[in-house]
């Protein structure tokens, strides 16, 4: 795609593969590769950008596909200006860059009890983003308000109770990057918090992949949760066991395959394109709607166009 840009203060970089910028390491290049040195530079930026320009902001590839022919357009993607993580009262302020698992360590150093996010992969924006939660908190439950920049370039805030937070859902505004995120906690003895999260690691590892190339859980869970987010005690439907029962527990196509540990996670077993992956994904797909009735949707995000000989 061919189009002109503003000149940044930041970062610009033309035809940039993507695959070594994902936890998969597949994908083929962004059109441009923007890291803005603030969230102003990133401002002027999208305020001077052609509107025609698609935008994609991209956080750590921790959940993420990007098709091998790559994304056409500019691809955002936040650094070391925006991974600050502050600490007032009950109070956690984190740029979106900030890893999830650096905000938990953080906040219970200061003996704020924000655990939930030690486990989760990726970092701040997404989680956001996607409401990302486990041990039965979630974003939505600790997040004060957000600052974000708008696809026109405009700098705002919102409050958590504007995002609509549902289950790995959010109403952020389309195409606006977030670039902080302000959290509320219940105070914790620190030590106890490091315990708490050294066993959330350790039930965390004894169950899932955690040293293959995996980008998390592949599927959302098909039922069970409210429209707040929050895990339903009534039903406990989980995507894994209906991949299980459908037989495919580590069924592989190509270098593709649905984890042994745990069948919800999808892996790159070390030469597997994005198009294995998806295609992968897809008959598994089809095999839980097939064998359960039950149609998984994906929680993995996939981005990008497919290789030429793959379409």
């Amino acid at each position: 795609m061919s189009f002109d840009l503003p000149t940044p203060r930041g970062t610009l970089i033309p035809n940039r593969p993507l695959d070594s910028l994902t936890w998969l390491r597949v994908g083929g290049p962004a059109d441009w590769l923007f890291q803005p040195a603030d969230a102003e530079d990133l401002a002027e930026f999208l305020a001077a950008l052609d509107p025609a320009v698609p935008v994609f902001p991209m956080g750590v590839g921790s959940n993420l596909i990007v098709r091998d022919g790559g994304i056409r357009g500019l691809v955002v993607r936040l650094g070391r200006a925006f991974n600050s993580v502050s600490v007032e009262g009950r109070t956690v302020t984190a740029g979106a860059a900030a890893l999830d698992a650096q905000v938990a360590r953080r906040a219970a150093e200061a003996g704020l009890d924000l655990t939930f996010l030690r486990t989760i992969p990726g970092s701040i924006g997404g989680a956001v983003r996607m409401n990302a939660g486990c041990y039965g908190s979630y974003v939505a439950d600790h997040l004060v308000e957000i600052q974000l920049v708008t696809r026109q370039g405009e700098q705002i805030t919102m409050q958590a109770a504007e995002l609509g937070f549902g289950y790995r859902h959010s109403d952020i505004p389309e195409g606006a990057i977030i670039t902080q995120a302000v959290f509320t906690a219940e105070e914790g003895d620190p030590d106890a918090l490091h315990v708490k999260m050294a066993d959330q690691l350790a039930r965390r590892d004894a169950s899932q992949p955690t040293g293959e190339r995996s980008a998390g859980s592949t599927f959302r869970n098909p039922a069970g949760f409210s429209s707040t987010g929050r895990e339903d005690d009534i039903h406990d439907l989980k995507a894994w066991s209906l991949i299980d029962q459908a037989g495919l527990r580590g069924h592989s196509w190509g270098g593709a395959q649905m984890s042994e540990k745990h069948p919800n996670f999808l892996l790159n077993t070390g030469a597997a394109t994005a198009a294995e992956l998806e295609a992968l994904g897809e008959l598994v797909r089809r095999r839980v709607l097939e064998e359960s009735g039950h149609d998984l949707q994906w929680e993995v995000i996939r981005i990008g166009d497919p290789a030429p000989e793959d379409e």
